[in-house]
């Protein structure tokens, strides 16, 4: 049974109608005003304003070691988390943004050995998908990687970059527990672990 559900509409069913720069950084954020055509007449809507924050592709890998029943995160403080409850250190999946025309696996390879000092195996991709598509155009590729993890986390980053990265690593006993316990705020890293204890799952009942 084929159970892919295609797009209602394309990239012909919207018009832009003008696009304008507001703010150009390391992201940059435009000002779009666009019709789209509406479910089930044809028509298309009046002219719409919508921001758009303009970010580089991404790409982030979660690093387990089925030899220690074991996997591994990091912890950063984030920007985007600074009015958090509970804390802006987050924590997270190894990720970073693809350099130029660089492909996600190498970017993968590279942001790997900076912020945990691992080599990874051969990459299984899991999900390619926009994290915020109401207001975002990053587009996020997720994978999957064993690794031979080290015996302790430690702290790893770029200082030139800012960055400050603590390394932790997690037995798979403690998954489910890690999941149910509102520590983890952001998609890739829930997303991960999820599939990460599907596998744990499916190899157990085998």
């Amino acid at each position: 049974m084929n159970i892919i559900k295609q797009a209602s509409y394309n990239k012909n069913d919207f018009a832009i109608v003008k696009r304008e720069y507001q703010f150009k950084g390391f992201i940059q954020v435009e000002k779009v005003s666009l019709r789209h055509r509406l479910f089930g007449l044809d028509q298309f809507t009046p002219v719409i304003h919508r921001e758009l924050i303009h970010r580089p592709e991404a790409a982030g890998v979660l690093i387990y070691d089925n030899m220690q029943a074991k996997f591994a995160l990091i912890e950063q403080f984030r920007i985007g988390a600074m009015d958090d409850s509970d804390s802006p250190w987050q924590l997270e999946i190894i990720a970073g943004v693809l350099d130029g025309n660089e492909s996600a696996e190498n970017c993968i390879r590279r942001e790997s050995l900076e912020e945990s000092g691992c080599e990874l195996n051969e990459l299984q991709h899991l999900f390619s998908f926009y994290p915020s598509a109401g207001a975002c155009s990053e587009l996020f590729h997720l994978y999957a990687a064993e690794a031979a993890l080290p015996e302790h986390g430690g702290v790893f980053g770029m200082p030139d970059e800012g960055e400050n990265i603590q390394l932790h690593l997690f037995n798979y006993a403690d998954l489910t527990e890690l999941l149910a316990s509102g520590r983890l705020k952001n998609a890739p890293v829930i997303m991960a672990l999820q599939w990460l204890n599907q596998k744990i799952h499916t190899i157990k009942s085998v």
